[in-house]
């Protein structure tokens, strides 16, 4: 299925199984701000919205109930990720209200999360700089999937180098990374191409980059 069959099953499979407030605040707060991020960022990266809750609920430091745009939940992580708009609600805000927003973020990760903000302007108009960031983020909770797989030391660290950037990896790159030779890197990244691991993003007789193929991405 492409975004739009996906983001509506996405959405109705999380209305279906909320009520009261909760349901409330994904009804009225999951925006046009909200769907862009996920069309222009998540999805291009993933091409799935596993692990991922919109309008999460958490408990507010003041013992009441706060909703993050987004968390990616899995075993051991928690990331929140927030789009921002700049209007006059945003301008005209109060001091206190300047503070508390503050301490809400401080909280969040006093309690554990990861938070990452980008604001509307950026997800709009600086897409392939936030999926970056995306990547980047989620790439450092990686290693332990990578450490299950049967692939080498060599072949997991050019993996974790190539999730860490968050885009295409060049040979010279690799080799300045594990201080190996173009002969045993180009043989490496080759074997991960055979293993879909890789897949080459430019060059036909001789290979000038590559990049993480559907089957990691899917893992993410």
């Amino acid at each position: 299925m492409g975004f739009e069959e996906e983001y509506q099953s996405f959405l109705n499979a999380h209305l279906q199984v909320r009520n009261g407030e909760r349901l409330r605040r994904l009804q009225e707060g999951h925006k046009q701000a909200e769907m862009l991020f996920l069309k222009q960022i998540w999805w291009p990266i993933f091409y799935h919205f596993k692990y991922l809750h919109p309008e999460y609920e958490v408990d507010d430091f003041k013992d009441g109930k706060r909703y993050l745009d987004f968390a990616y939940i899995r075993p051991g992580i928690r990331i929140c990720f927030e789009v921002d708009g700049y209007g006059p609600h945003l301008k005209n805000i109060s001091r206190w209200q300047f503070s508390d927003n503050l301490d809400r973020q401080n909280q969040l990760v006093i309690d554990g999360w990861t938070v990452i903000r980008f604001s509307y302007d950026q997800v709009k108009d600086e897409p392939r700089r936030c999926q970056r960031i995306v990547q980047q983020v989620i790439g450092q909770w990686l290693g332990d999937e990578i450490d299950q797989t049967s692939l080498s030391f060599v072949e997991k660290e050019v993996l974790r180098f190539a999730i860490r950037k968050g885009e295409a990896i060049s040979p010279r790159e690799v080799e300045k990374y594990l201080s190996q030779s173009d002969k045993t890197v180009r043989k490496i990244l080759s074997q991960l191409v055979d293993k879909n691991m890789l897949i080459p993003a430019s060059g036909v007789k001789r290979i000038g980059s590559y990049r993480l193929s559907d089957l990691i991405k899917h893992r993410f």
